[in-house]
């Protein structure tokens, strides 16, 4: 067969190495079948194929955004709930109360994104408030963590929840110092109840507003999404594959999906998945669990007692039971599949690699994707060389360094703080690092992914000057493999995504100006010209 298309452009970044190279390509049946020179192009032109010559792009492999949870990352830019974290709790009960005017019916109303240690007076927030406003419709709203659920009484009675439920494990229930209910609800039970709501939506909704959220990523230059398992309770992990297959049989699906469900005892979610998933644009790579939780809340895991302890020997807690995760993740490696496992404290990243060295030494390695630690925000510095050993891939998000520079700090102590989210260790001791944004914890912009990586500061306000513990940064050739080849290896898919190469599938985006070599202070602005996913162009601008 000859090439249906040819791309040719002076400024290529390949993917392979760290300089961007005069190169152009050929693509066969969605794959890249020849690379060669710029100034080769016409050797590669067959009969019929169209030649694509860009001149002075910039051209890069497609970006894979590692660690999303979709539904939540769609839905809440939608009309069908609101974004906004607020100046207090009852600055934010006032904004569902406008809210409440665009949804005039009496299901549910869901809004996502508050964060109280942001507030004027940064306490956890009650279900009195809400129920002021709201005394018999039911709202929920989702911490912009994505680890915290707060509901009004209303909502409690829908979600079956009195002061006798029992929260599920791993999660628990805020109460008063009378021993009620305030409608907070934090961890499992959060993320499982918060999956209760989300289901009133309809299927023509969730359509729509999947469909219209990955034209938003095809802008931002994303070809390739991980959608990540958001409950540590099988079945409630919103992953929604009825979704991702009505799109796919519509030809709406308009980039690469990954789907993790929740492991569990029964493994024939994903068995079922991968049997029915054999195609290049959805698959079902692992298995996704929680090892903790967050250190905003003091539920991450960690080794030592937090800075600002909230009882003697705080220190966290795992969400599950080492011994019950040991048993789980051994269980579905015995059975060829990987399994990608929540982890911020640096004691549930410590017993985490241990549990996936010992399913390497018995089981060797997983038959799709890879094993691979999330977030990973502080880490014992020994234990980087582990990961490396072990084969283990270091799923991290880099805005989540400045969503709040001061909290590391304030909860964990400085001597943590200064080695957190340690990119340029990862990079020297050859850990596979995955970049990707853990939307709708922070937006899902691409261009603030590489930003936070290799500056170190906030995307909007270029804070703190210098960047945040700059010497953890790594620099833009390297942030541009793990937004792609990186994350290709955490779904096992390292042979046919995340470089421009024979053989790859052709998934490029052609830029405006050389993300390598613009100026820090004009980065920002650059845009995408064009994405391209399997050599069709799935957005232009």
């Amino acid at each position: 067969m000859a090439a249906d298309l040819v791309v040719a452009s002076r400024r290529v970044f390949d993917g392979l190495g760290d300089e961007v190279d005069p190169l152009s390509f050929a693509v066969e049946d969605g794959r890249i079948t020849k690379v060669a020179h710029y100034d080769q192009a016409d050797e590669l032109v067959g009969p019929g194929a169209r030649v694509l010559d860009l001149g002075d792009a910039f051209v890069c492999p497609g970006f894979h955004d590692a660690h999303q949870h979709v539904l939540h990352a769609a839905l809440f830019p939608s009309a069908l709930a609101t974004e906004y974290r607020g100046t207090s709790e009852a600055d934010c009960v006032s904004h569902m109360v406008e809210f409440a005017r665009t949804r005039p019916a009496d299901g549910w109303l869901l809004g996502h994104g508050w964060r109280e240690t942001f507030w004027d007076s940064p306490m956890s927030p009650t279900r009195a408030s809400l129920d002021a406003a709201f005394p018999d419709r039911p709202v929920a709203m989702y911490s912009g963590d994505a680890h915290t659920l707060w509901v009004n009484s209303a909502g409690l009675r829908a979600l079956g929840i009195d002061e006798g439920t029992e929260p599920p494990a791993g999660g628990s229930f805020d109460r008063d110092a009378d021993g009620r209910l305030t409608g907070v609800l934090r961890e499992a039970a959060g993320m499982l109840y918060v999956g209760r709501v989300l289901g009133s939506f309809s299927m023509g909704e969730l359509r729509g507003i999947y469909r219209d959220y990955f034209r938003r990523l095809n802008a931002m230059g994303v070809t390739s999404v991980c959608d990540m398992a958001l409950s540590l309770v099988p079945g409630a992990d919103g992953i929604n594959p009825q979704v991702y297959e009505a799109l796919l049989q519509a030809d709406e699906l308009s980039l690469r999906a990954h789907l993790f469900p929740t492991l569990g005892d029964d493994q024939s979610i994903l068995e079922g998945l991968q049997s029915r998933w054999r195609g290049p644009l959805l698959r079902a790579p692992g298995f996704k669990q929680f090892f903790d939780g967050v250190s905003s809340q003091h539920t991450a895991w960690a080794s030592d007692e937090y800075a600002n302890p909230r009882f003697a020997g705080d220190v966290g807690r795992p969400t599950v039971a080492p011994e019950r995760m040991r048993e789980l993740v051994l269980a579905a490696a015995g059975r060829g599949h990987a399994v990608r496992i929540h982890t911020i404290g640096d004691e549930a990243v410590h017993a985490a690699v241990g549990i996936f060295e010992e399913a390497r030494r018995l089981f060797g390695t997983p038959s799709q994707g890879a094993n691979t630690l999330e977030h990973i925000e502080d880490i014992h510095p020994e234990d980087v060389a582990r990961l490396a050993r072990a084969g283990v891939v270091a799923s991290v998000q880099p805005p989540h360094v400045t969503i709040d520079v001061d909290q590391p700090a304030r909860d964990l102590g400085e001597w943590r703080a200064e080695r957190m989210w340690p990119f340029d260790e990862f990079a020297r001791q050859g850990v596979t690092m995955a970049f990707g944004t853990d939307a709708p914890v922070v937006p899902p912009n691409s261009l603030d992914v590489l930003w936070c990586a290799f500056e170190r500061s906030a995307p909007d306000t270029h804070l703190p000057t210098g960047g945040w513990y700059s010497q953890h940064a790594v620099g833009r050739a390297a942030a541009l493999r793990a937004y792609s080849a990186g994350s290709a290896a955490a779904v096992g898919r390292g042979r046919e995504l995340g470089a421009i190469a024979p053989g790859m599938l052709a998934d490029f985006v052609v830029w405006d100006a050389d993300l390598l070599e613009v100026p820090a202070e004009e980065f920002q602005r650059a845009r995408p010209m064009a994405t391209y996913l399997g050599g069709r162009a799935v957005w232009e601008a």
